[in-house]
């Protein structure tokens, strides 16, 4: 993948079938592209991925009459994102060999939401283009270019021909260029030099930590989107290979949690968030929108739009702590001015943040997040000597200090936090992933943790609950616990594990001092990245761990996802503790003592602008190897 570019495909074969296929910005452009030498289709012995943006495909053939049971022949596919295809083919024949070479071809040219839903409709017929194919239709047209040019075409059956002369231990090799009508090769945003995330580094007794990180990093890059009215503005895509475009709340959660590459991510998705708030004198007035997210069986789907506004302050205030230019936080200031109005006047005289439609829940998750944006909103506000940041604190206490007696369900394990209140007060029980948005608690000056909702002994019980066996399932935290009513191992919401809210859970709960709980969650997640090639997907089955098994992929999951990739560069830096406070010149280190997973080095980490690198040893102390002129220790 490389927006607007993506590639689909199990084998070196593109068969059409299911989502296979070359798509440009959601529309399959090349469906079907099939390999024949001399007659015969390779037989595939790998296939792998090379890059976030590439895949390599090696298949073997024998055409060599009498040569036995050895192949004589290589053929190396290296596939594109960007719809280029490089075919290579080595020979180890004894004899020079004359090959005759086919390509079929074939397109429907249709979206990805119909593919997904079974109305792609049947390949669209062919006509000869230039040194290939072409297809058009109502919606647009594509075509495919050979290099060098086919020795024949047959549009009808969708062929491209070459006849290759290879020598004893010859190479010979064609490339292929998918195309939409119109459209000429788009380089992808984060392959250019103006990308916006450092291309940082680990290293570390774990074997995992520099292939996930590496990886985690390309494929943010390969998910960056430009806003097409203003193109120095970029943000990350959800997620491939549903969720190719912009999803205010995922967006906002992947940019704070890749702070440490830098600011300029989260400054371009604030800048293009901003844009779309709503205005006027209406009771939205202020609100990002957002689509709705189901919450699983016992709750209704809730507003991404309520998350991405409480988000869109608590960003900015960290990515001034973390060296966002004083002129930039300023100009989006009146953007998070107006969220934290819209959170007020949504809150109006009472104490809680409901659900905007009538009638809806209060949900535990919800007021974590308003509490987050009142205190780090309050902060930002003072920082600029903005008025309202008294009042925003005064709310933040009362919050307080009614959720600890309102939200907690007392029981003879020692209690938990309710997932929801239901109108009338009846309280929801179910214990879940969600909770562990009460200890992101957001970052203060000086290099604090802001308060959190729950008090000390309540945090203590919850920190034992996130590490029991109904939720720890050794691969990561269930979005449900096993002994709840509806618990579902492949549940979106019941039961899945979702990588962003254990990553959230593992710095949470090191934050907190819980560091047993949290070094088994990361222990956990770095072996299901192993599982997985380094490349997490969104969410996988809950299902236990056992010894020899293996995490069991969710179908519906995007994989490479934009919060799953950004959770690695959260669950490794939290490691270090690193807090920085760049207004106030200092950054703060509060390492995990324990050392979970041994020494681990962190380098081109970026703080203030600058390069920032940092080592934990296996005794849990911090060193900071690289960081900006100036920037001093904090204590």
């Amino acid at each position: 993948m490389e927006l607007p570019g993506l590639a689909i495909s199990t084998e070196g074969q593109l068969t059409g079938q299911g989502l296979e296929g070359f798509y440009r910005a959601g529309r399959r452009v090349l469906s079907r592209c099939q390999v024949r030498v001399a007659g015969r289709e390779p037989l595939g012995v790998q296939a792998r991925p090379t890059a976030a943006d590439r895949a390599r495909f090696v298949a073997t053939a024998r055409v060599s009459q009498g040569g036995g049971p050895d192949p004589d022949v290589v053929v190396e596919r290296t596939r594109h994102a960007d719809g280029t295809e490089r075919i290579v083919l080595h020979s180890s024949a004894a004899r020079p060999l004359r090959l005759p070479v086919e390509v079929a071809l074939g397109t429907d040219l249709a979206d990805l939401g119909a593919i997904a839903s079974g109305r792609a409709g049947p390949e669209l017929p062919a006509i000869v283009h230039d040194s290939g194919l072409r297809w058009s239709c109502a919606a647009g047209g594509a075509s495919v270019t050979a290099d060098p040019p086919p020795t024949d075409a047959l549009a009808s059956a969708g062929l491209l021909r070459w006849e290759f002369d290879l020598p004893p231990g010859g190479t010979v090799g064609l490339e292929l260029r998918v195309r939409p009508e119109g459209a000429g090769p788009v380089r992808g945003v984060g392959r250019a030099a103006t990308s916006p995330l450092a291309s940082a580094r680990a290293t570390g007794d774990h074997a995992a930590v520099q292939p996930l990180l590496h990886t985690s990093i390309d494929d943010l890059q390969s998910l960056l989107l430009r806003d097409p009215a203003h193109p120095t503005d970029t943000h990350l895509a959800a997620g491939a290979p549903w969720r190719c475009g912009l999803a205010p709340a995922d967006a906002l959660v992947a940019a704070r949690m890749a702070l440490p590459l830098g600011t300029r991510l989260a400054a371009g998705t604030l800048r293009t968030l901003a844009r779309t708030q709503l205005r006027g004198q209406t009771a939205q007035s202020g609100m990002i929108p957002g689509p709705r997210r189901d919450a699983g069986a016992h709750l209704p789907a809730g507003c991404t739009g309520t998350e991405a506004t409480l988000l869109f302050p608590a960003l900015l205030a960290e990515a001034f702590r973390w060296g966002l230019s004083p002129q930039e936080t300023e100009e989006l200031l009146p953007a998070a001015e107006r969220c934290l109005r819209w959170l007020r006047a949504a809150v109006g005289e009472g104490t809680y943040l409901c659900d905007p439609h009538p009638g809806g829940p209060v949900r535990c998750e919800t007021q974590a997040h308003a509490h987050r944006a009142a205190v780090l909103g309050a902060d930002l506000l003072d920082a600029f000597d903005r008025p309202g940041g008294a009042a925003l604190r005064q709310w933040a206490r009362e919050l307080r200090t009614a959720f600890r007696e309102d939200f907690w369900i007392d029981d003879r394990s020692g209690g938990r936090p309710a997932a929801a209140r239901t109108p009338d007060g009846r309280l929801v029980p179910h214990l879940g992933a969600a909770s562990v948005h009460l200890l992101d608690t957001g970052l203060l000056g000086g290099g604090e943790q802001a308060p959190c909702l729950l008090d000390r002994v309540q945090i203590e019980q919850l920190a034992r609950l996130l590490g029991s066996p109904a939720l720890d399932s050794g691969w990561g935290l269930r979005g449900l616990g096993t002994k709840e009513t509806g618990y579902n191992p492949f549940g979106h919401r019941t039961g899945a594990v979702r990588v962003q809210e254990t990553a959230i859970g593992v710095a949470g709960l090191a934050a907190a001092g819980y560091e047993k709980e949290a070094g088994s969650l990361l222990r956990g997640l770095l072996a299901a990245a192993e599982a997985f090639g380094h490349r997490l997907p969104e969410m996988y089955a809950g299902e236990q761990r056992t010894d020899g098994s293996a995490p069991l992929p969710h179908p519906a999951a995007c994989r490479p996802a934009a919060t799953a990739a950004a959770a690695a560069v959260l669950l490794l830096t939290a490691l270090a503790g690193i807090r920085p406070d760049v207004p106030a010149g200092t950054v703060t280190l509060r390492p995990v003592r324990s050392a979970p997973l041994g020494e681990i080095g962190l380098t081109g980490l970026r703080i203030a602008g600058a390069p920032f690198s940092v080592r934990v040893s296996r005794l849990g102390l911090a060193l900071v190897e690289e960081a900006a002129e100036g920037l001093q220790l904090g204590a």
